[in-house]
């Protein structure tokens, strides 16, 4: 019997697909979910009156909601609360109206998009844990679950994903031209984040600084970079620092984009694949 492989470490802002890759996603945190679930709930009271109003007109009972039949009156409430959000959600691919507003939708735990199925139990425990408890249930356990999923999403197996992702910042510019030569040869090896993110925000911003500040920032990040390069190549700190950057930037974006190549070959075309990004 062969050895037992290596194992896998997850992240919680993390999928694993069919084949074991590790995909980054980004989940709708609390208030999000809250604020789309708000204006859900709106919109189903504003549509169940409605309907209660023109089922009244088209009875007779006019405006008087309470003459109303109780079997009309409950199939109003099932149709509004439960049958049209779970075929809103399925053919829209795991959108509503609230989750439009926020800029989320409704995929299963693996990545792929949720079917009927997912929809109708999120729907029908949604009457219980947020029009019964009016949401008190619902977020008491979105807070304590890792992707801000409520009870119904818990038995579905689905979450909140973001689909719309933050505006990137402008990538630096490239290497210098004084160390051309030197980046086709030079082995630069990963910077820790919080070194990666000093020197990428200083190249961003160097020119709004003022000479003073700006030549001391430069040796300061040099000097935190400097040993994760090899040769140190002869050049004052700041060209040094916009060489190391635009050098990292575009190696890790040449490995994003073989990774992804291979992700796409794996899983193929056409068959409900994960969206997002390959984690390095």
């Amino acid at each position: 019997m062969s050895p037992p492989g290596p194992a896998v470490q997850l992240r919680q802002d993390e999928i694993l697909t069919g084949e074991a890759v590790a995909l980054d996603v980004q989940p709708v945190g609390f208030f999000l979910r809250a604020l789309g679930t708000a204006l859900d709930a709106l919109a189903a009271v504003l549509l169940l009156l409605l309907c209660w109003i023109v089922a009244g007109w088209v009875t007779g009972f006019g405006v008087e909601v309470a003459g109303l039949s109780p079997i009309l009156t409950i199939a109003t409430v099932v149709l509004v609360l439960v049958i049209l959000p779970a075929v809103v959600e399925t053919v829209t691919h795991g959108r509503s109206l609230g989750r439009l507003a926020v800029g989320a939708r409704i995929v299963r735990t693996d990545g792929g998009a949720a079917g009927f199925r997912h929809s109708l139990i999120r729907a029908l425990t949604g009457v219980l844990e947020i029009w019964f408890t009016l949401g008190a249930l619902a977020g008491i356990v979105a807070i304590f679950s890792p992707r801000a999923q409520r009870l119904g999403d818990l038995l579905a197996g689905t979450y909140a994903e973001r689909t719309r992702a933050p505006r990137l910042p402008p990538p630096p510019g490239g290497v210098p031209p004084a160390l051309a030569g030197w980046a086709g040869v030079a082995d630069v090896a990963r910077l820790p984040d919080r070194v990666a993110r000093r020197a990428a925000r200083f190249v961003r911003s160097a020119e709004a600084l003022v000479p003073a500040a700006r030549a001391r920032a430069a040796a300061a990040i040099a000097a935190d970079v400097a040993p994760f390069v090899s040769p140190l190549p002869v050049a004052d700190p700041e060209t040094f620092v916009r060489a190391v950057v635009a050098v990292r930037r575009g190696r890790e974006l040449a490995a994003l984009e073989r990774e992804t190549a291979r992700v796409a070959a794996l899983i193929g075309p056409g068959d409900g694949a994960p969206r997002g990004f390959p984690r390095r």
